[in-house]
């Protein structure tokens, strides 16, 4: 959630012509990542867990890309694109251990 947060206040400041375009992808590929988590966990059962932790990863890889496409476009200053990218390398390491546990389970 405080990822979401963050590619909010960050992507405010993008131009106004991005406002349909690359703002509001990044901000569905965020929000996207802690929404398939809750969906897994309403699933309940282990495997769909799993499964909806691999969507959220997919969404984190997403932001990735959208989030060095800023960076390049210069939307998206240097120290603030290497912070964003170390909390999305930890998020994955995190959804990659949920999706081990839930896989074991």
């Amino acid at each position: 959630m405080q990822l979401v947060e963050r590619v909010y206040a960050t992507s405010d400041h993008w131009p106004e012509n991005e406002r349909y375009g690359l703002i509001a992808q990044s901000r569905r590929a965020a929000v996207s990542i802690p929404a398939n988590l809750a969906e897994g966990i309403g699933r309940g059962t282990p495997p769909e867990r799993a499964r909806f932790g691999q969507i959220a990863m997919g969404s984190l890889y997403e932001l990735a890309t959208l989030l060095e496409l800023a960076r390049r476009l210069g939307y998206l200053d240097e120290a603030t694109f290497l912070k964003l990218d170390a909390a999305l390398a930890r998020l994955a390491r995190r959804i990659h251990a949920y999706m081990d546990h839930w896989r074991q389970a």
